[in-house]
């Protein structure tokens, strides 16, 4: 028994019969526990073990596909290893943004700080492609959507906005999971792809694989994934369940 629901771990007995396999994960929310403080929010026992085995079988890559920029990500991880890293939704995949990009994130910011620093608990985070508003800390709930609602018009129409669990994240291009997916998957020539994902923005993931691929939902809410598991727990219990089918 290994503890998945039936239909999960018949799609993964599936999954490990094909080659070449993608196998991709987010990382907060799935591979770590989501933190008040993002930098402490390191990956859960058993993690990088699992990771390493998989990257290790025959046929399979393996792609950490992050909100994080892949500095911060590699850093915060811990990881190493022959990994995909795909960092800021997409838009860090074959290297940082251009000045111009740049110089606008740090515009945005600019004009972000006051809000932030006029709500206790609100966080303002600069990444490498995007800058991201927290109110996970806001105790205040109506000041938290009211800090939220403010940011949304304080950008322009060029960002592309991306809502998540306490987080308001405006990117200054339009990568999303979904299209970084895709393109992996067309590099790698992927016969089968599975990716875990537990927040918003991970939907675009989901919805970018097809009906041979496997997508899980880690936790509660509405999602496009096929199948689903309650919590990073269950995300490890499906690594090493496949990670077993491979070896």
């Amino acid at each position: 028994m290994t503890g998945l629901p039936a239909e999960l771990d018949a799609a993964l007995v599936d999954l490990a019969g094909r080659r070449p396999v993608l196998i991709a994960s987010d990382y907060d929310g799935v591979l770590a526990r989501l933190r008040d403080d993002p930098s402490t929010a390191v990956a859960e026992p058993g993690v990088a073990e699992v990771l390493a085995r998989l990257a290790a079988a025959d046929g399979v890559t393996v792609a950490l596909v992050c909100g994080r920029g892949v500095a911060d990500l590699r850093t915060t991880s811990g990881f190493s290893g022959p990994y995909r890293w795909v960092g800021s939704h997409g838009a860090e995949f074959d290297g940082p943004l251009s000045d111009e990009l740049a110089a606008r994130r740090d515009q945005l910011a600019e004009r972000l700080v006051p809000l932030v620093e006029g709500t206790p608990g609100a966080r303002l985070e600069v990444k490498p492609a995007s800058v991201a508003v927290h109110v996970r800390q806001v105790q205040d709930r109506s000041a938290a959507a009211a800090v939220l609602g403010r940011a949304r018009t304080l950008g322009d129409s060029s960002l592309t906005m991306k809502p998540g669990k306490e987080v308001l994240e405006m990117a200054m291009t339009d990568a999303d999971k979904g299209t970084a997916l895709r393109r992996l998957r067309s590099e790698l020539g992927a016969a089968a792809t599975i990716y875990l994902g537990d927040d918003v923005t991970d939907e675009d993931g989901f919805r970018a694989l097809g009906a041979d691929d496997v997508t899980v939902k880690i936790g509660a809410g509405t999602t496009d994934a096929r199948y689903r598991v309650d919590d990073t727990a269950g995300a490890l219990a499906v690594l090493e369940r496949l990670a077993d089918l491979l070896a």
